[in-house]
C-alpha cells in the first residue's frame, strides 16, 4: 500500500496503513463501523476514504471521540440517503459518574466541580431516570457542533465564551439502570436522533443534586443496524487489502427496508429515471409518510419516490438508476 501524500489534519493523524490505490469503479453502499475510542467520526471517514481510494464518503450520525460503537459510513451514491439513515432511533450503553461535573459534560473535559454526593440508593437513581422518559426539552452542551453565526459552539467554548442555547425537543424511550456501584452507574438509553447523552448525564446529576458527567458511551444501535453487525477499522483494512470489502458493504436501500416498496414496469421505470412523475396503483403509505422505495422488474433499486396529494401521482425524489440522465 502506498503512503498518504498529504498531511492529515485529523486528530488521529495520518495512518499509513489506511491508504489504498484509487479505484476505477467507485463503491456505493453503507459500512457499519465499530468506531474506536479516541478518534473523531471525521477521522473514521478519512480512513475509509483512504482504504477505498474514493472521495465521496460521509458518516450518518456523529459520535464523540470518547464514544465507541455503531458509526454508519456512506460511500458513493449511498451518501444521498444519509439524511434518512440519520433519522433512525439510537440506542446506547452509557457509564455516568456522579459527584463531579466537567465543561464538556464528559470525561474528556475539564473538571468544574467535584466532591458531590455519590451515596444514593438504587431506587433514588431509578426514580430520577424515570423523569427523563418521553418527550423532553434538552439544552445542547456548549461543546457541540451546533453552529451559531456560522461557527461551531465548541469553538466559542474553547475561547471561553458561553452563549444561550435554545432547548430542543427530543424523545427518550428508555433510560434504564443496568448497574450501580457508587459513584458510577451504567444505563441503557434508547432515544430519538439529535439527543445528547452527555446532556442527559449532566441533567441527571443536576436533578440528583450531585453533579455528574459521562465517562463512557457505546452506541449499540442506529436504526436497523446493530453493534453485533459492526466491523472494526482493522478488519476493514484487511478486507480492502485483499479485495474483500464487498462482504461488509451494505446495499444503500437496506437502510430503507422499513419503508414500503413498489415494483415498476419498464415504462414507469424509464419515466422515473428521467425525472418524470408516474401513475401507480400502489397506495400512498398508510403510516402518514409519502416516501416509498421503487424497483424495476429486475429488482434493481431505482429511486426514492414521493406521493403528492395535489397530483395524485408518484414523483421521483432521489434517483439512483444509472440511466437517470435523459
Amino acid at each position: 500500500m502506498r503512503e498518504c501524500p498529504d498531511c492529515c489534519q485529523s486528530q488521529a493523524g495520518c495512518h499509513p496503513r489506511w491508504v489504498a490505490p484509487r479505484r476505477q469503479i467507485p463503491l456505493s453502499g453503507l459500512l457499519n463501523v465499530d468506531k474506536p475510542a479516541g478518534v473523531t467520526s471525521h477521522d473514521v471517514v478519512d480512513a475509509i476514504r483512504r482504504l477505498s481510494g474514493q472521495r465521496k464518503v460521509g458518516h450518518a450520525g456523529t459520535l464523540d471521540p470518547l464514544a465507541t460503537g455503531v458509526l454508519l459510513v456512506c460511500l458513493g451514491r449511498a451518501t444521498r440517503v444519509a439524511e434518512y439513515v440519520m433519522a433512525g432511533q439510537k440506542s446506547y450503553r452509557a457509564t455516568i459518574v456522579l459527584g463531579s461535573t466537567t465543561d464538556t459534560y464528559d470525561a474528556d473535559g475539564k473538571t468544574i466541580t467535584s466532591g458531590g454526593r455519590a451515596d444514593f440508593e438504587r431506587v433514588e437513581i431509578e426514580e430520577a431516570l424515570d423523569n427523563f422518559l418521553g418527550r423532553i426539552e434538552q439544552v445542547p452542551p456548549m461543546y457541540s457542533a451546533i453552529k451559531r453565526n456560522g461557527r461551531p459552539l465548541y469553538q466559542l467554548a474553547r475561547e471561553g465564551e458561553t452563549v444561550d442555547r435554545p432547548p430542543r425537543s427530543v424523545e427518550v424511550r428508555e433510560f434504564a439502570l443496568v448497574d450501580w456501584t457508587s459513584p458510577s452507574l451504567i444505563v441503557e438509553v434508547t432515544c430519538s436522533p439529535g439527543t445528547y447523552v452527555r446532556s442527559l448525564a449532566h441533567d441527571l446529576g443536576q436533578q440528583l443534586g450531585s453533579g455528574a458527567h459521562l465517562a463512557a458511551l457505546i452506541r449499540l444501535r442506529s436504526g436497523r443496524f446493530s453493534l453485533e453487525q459492526a466491523v472494526s477499522l482493522e478488519r476493514l483494512e484487511e478486507a480492502f487489502q485483499h479485495g474483500q470489502e464487498g462482504q461488509f458493504l451494505i446495499p444503500l436501500d437496506e437502510a430503507l427496508l422499513d419503508w414500503p416498496a413498489m415494483v415498476l414496469n419498464a415504462d414507469q421505470a424509464r419515466r422515473i429515471a428521467q425525472g418524470q412523475a408516474i401513475e401507480s396503483s400502489a397506495p400512498a403509505c398508510g403510516d402518514g409518510t409519502s416516501l416509498c422505495r421503487a424497483y424495476n422488474l429486475d429488482g434493481e433499486f431505482l429511486a426514492i419516490v414521493e406521493h403528492r396529494t395535489a397530483t395524485g401521482r408518484w414523483h421521483p425524489k432521489k434517483v439512483f438508476a444509472e440511466q437517470s440522465q435523459p
